[in-house]
């Protein structure tokens, strides 16, 4: 009997988090019922979906600091990190990518990565305005992600953003994005 997967999909500030509900049914497509989804939410991505709009668990830092009253009691992001098979950054705003790249860990989905098992898969999808990818130190931080962390980067794609610029910074389409996260898994 086939196992299911476990992905474990984090969302920050940038617009593209509206594309959520479609990465959750692009995966669920792919994968059938041998999938399990869970959402790790930061404060700003809420701004851009609601929670009870999501059809799969969605933690955040309240639920992490709700979790914990004593010693003995689960850590979540630790029981996050456990749980799941690869981690999904989709959308990657250039805050969380900075904080990334210099290794703080401040929120739930930064001490979820910072806590990460480096033998499980690693997948951030930036999206950011035109102006934010070009500047230098978006480059220099993806370098630090992927050679010193190993994670997968699935580039930005050009189209007209949120804002109206025109230019490169929206997320890869989410079929193509769950399509990749099938690749690693199966692969």
């Amino acid at each position: 009997m086939l196992q299911k997967k476990r992905i474990l999909i984090g969302t920050t500030g940038s617009v593209a988090s509206v594309k959520l509900p479609m990465l959750i049914n692009e995966l669920r497509k792919i994968f059938g019922d041998f999938v399990e989804i869970r959402v790790v939410a930061t404060t700003p991505s809420l701004h851009f979906f609601k929670k009870e709009d999501i059809s799969v668990p969605v933690v955040t830092d309240v639920d992490e600091w709700n979790a914990w009253s004593q010693m003995g009691d689960p850590v979540l992001h630790i029981e996050l990190r456990n749980w799941a098979d690869i981690m999904v950054v989709a959308p990657l705003d250039a805050n969380t990518l900075a904080k990334l790249a210099a290794g703080i860990c401040d929120n739930l989905l930064t001490c979820t990565l910072r806590a990460w098992d480096p033998s499980r898969p690693v997948v951030v999808c930036p999206a950011m305005n035109t102006h934010m990818w070009t500047h230098p130190f978006t480059q220099k931080h993806l370098d630090v992600l992927a050679a010193e962390a190993s994670y997968i980067i699935i580039p930005p794609i050009t189209k007209t953003l949120a804002c109206g610029d025109t230019g490169i910074g929206a997320m890869e389409n989410v079929d193509r994005v769950a399509q990749r996260i099938y690749e690693i898994l199966e692969g």
